[in-house]
């Protein structure tokens, strides 16, 4: 889903709702029950929990994974590149917050694209370890923005990694960088930049 030649890329879900209509709110409990669940061998959420947003509030999500085979070292220890994967699942569901669904990019033709990551590994996680990762947007500039992640082990409270990743939005096949949206301003006013209040 995303361009040739680009090293990490930004996967969005869907949209639910146009422009203007309930378009943060969380999908109804029936409706998340209706959706079917991958194989247990397959990386994927269990559980997202998106916090609806009021005007000025800054979008904020949270996914769990747990740890899985594939995800281990011979030592039974999340591979560093794992983490990424922890990070992309959650950077899906912030970009659904943000209004970026894979309906409308494939639609426009316009794609956010990892552009830098920095990312501090803190703790191990090992194979089986059910982890929280929250995100959100951090920072908003005229034609980048960056987003924040921190994934941590809930069963005793310890950071395991945190992680920033700076995006920019590309029109294809061009590839020219574009202006964030319009209505992204209300992130820039509120001072979008909460890594210390996380």
């Amino acid at each position: 889903m995303f361009l040739a030649g680009v090293s990490n890329r930004f996967p969005v879900h869907e949209k639910r709702h146009r422009r203007g209509s309930h378009a943060n709110r969380p999908l109804p409990a029936e409706r998340l029950a209706a959706i079917p669940r991958q194989s247990a061998c397959f990386q994927t959420p269990m559980h997202n929990d998106v916090r609806e947003m009021g005007p000025t509030d800054t979008p904020r999500i949270k996914a769990d994974v747990q740890v899985m085979f594939f995800d281990t070292d011979c030592g039974g220890v999340v591979h560093n590149i794992a983490y990424l994967r922890f990070i992309e699942i959650a950077r899906t569901l912030l970009a659904e917050e943000l209004g970026m669904s894979l309906v409308q990019m494939t639609e426009t033709q316009r794609f956010p694209v990892v552009v830098r990551t920095e990312i501090d590994y803190r703790r191990g996680a090992k194979l089986g370890d059910r982890l929280s990762v929250e995100g959100w947007l951090d920072r908003v500039e005229r034609a980048r923005f960056w987003c924040a992640f921190r994934i941590l082990r809930p069963a005793d409270t310890t950071v395991i990694a945190t992680c920033r990743q700076l995006l920019a939005l590309v029109q294809m096949p061009q590839g020219a960088v574009l202006r964030l949206p319009n209505d992204w301003e209300k992130y820039r006013a509120n001072g979008a930049n909460v890594l210390a209040q996380a």
